[in-house]
């Protein structure tokens, strides 16, 4: 069976209504990254970053998966499939995919403030109750914080992301400027003689020689090109 190894960001998800981060009106134009997703943001106001995140759950509770979730998910009836997510979100996995990757945590988690990484000490939030209060504890005794990780802080499944792309057949990127790293950095270790699929209604610039398939569309649509005109 083909691997296949598909890299989504925030532009996987817009078409289910979640905001992106970066660009006009991103999240950032409104919350201080240094306030919300840094440690020192949390130290300094850690009631400010739980509502912060508090109010990203509750926008997710209210969406559903989008065509491009679904297709993705419908690939693994004919291919091994692994998906490495720059989102925080859990859409991929409520769509029906099996192994996805976060490179960047889990918005429906939580995890200790003193371990963030301790598998021992990272819960999943209940549905549909699932806000984070000061007084809120880990299993260790420390104040539960949002299972994300924060700029400054290490990648710890960049490993394995890198590791999915031993003996893959083809790379898609989705939805990603691919100017964050190290996410932006797995182009690096697709082996030469892989395909590589780039699904963006808006022009990616890529800094690497390699030839790129672009599919210039949403991700919806672009997912549907993708298996219709490539992987048929």
């Amino acid at each position: 069976m083909k691997r296949i190894v598909i890299l989504t960001g925030a532009g996987m998800s817009v078409e289910s209504g979640l905001g992106t981060f970066r660009g006009g009106g991103g999240l950032w134009d409104s919350y201080p990254v240094e306030k919300v997703a840094t440690p020192e943001g949390y130290r300094a106001d850690p009631a400010l970053v739980l509502e912060f995140y508090n109010k990203r759950r509750r926008e997710l509770l209210n969406v559903e998966p989008n065509e491009g979730h679904k297709l993705i998910a419908s690939l693994e009836e004919r291919y091994s499939v692994t998906v490495v997510t720059q989102n925080v979100d859990n859409l991929h996995e409520r769509a029906g995919s099996t192994n996805v990757i976060h490179l960047h945590g889990e918005l429906m988690k939580a995890c200790s403030s003193r371990e963030p990484q301790n598998p021992d000490y990272v819960c999943t939030l209940p549905s549909p109750d699932s806000e984070l209060h000061i007084g809120d504890l880990a299993a260790d005794g420390s104040q539960l914080r949002p299972f994300i990780v924060w700029f400054g802080e290490a990648v710890p499944r960049m490993d394995d992301a890198i590791a999915a792309l031993d003996s893959v057949d083809a790379f898609v990127i989705i939805g990603t400027s691919l100017n964050v790293y190290p996410a932006a950095g797995l182009l690096n270790y697709v082996p030469s003689t892989v395909p590589v699929y780039l699904i963006d209604p808006n022009e990616v610039r890529v800094n690497c020689k390699r030839e790129i398939v672009a599919i210039r569309k949403g991700a919806s649509e672009g997912v549907r090109t993708l298996i219709e005109e490539y992987l048929s």
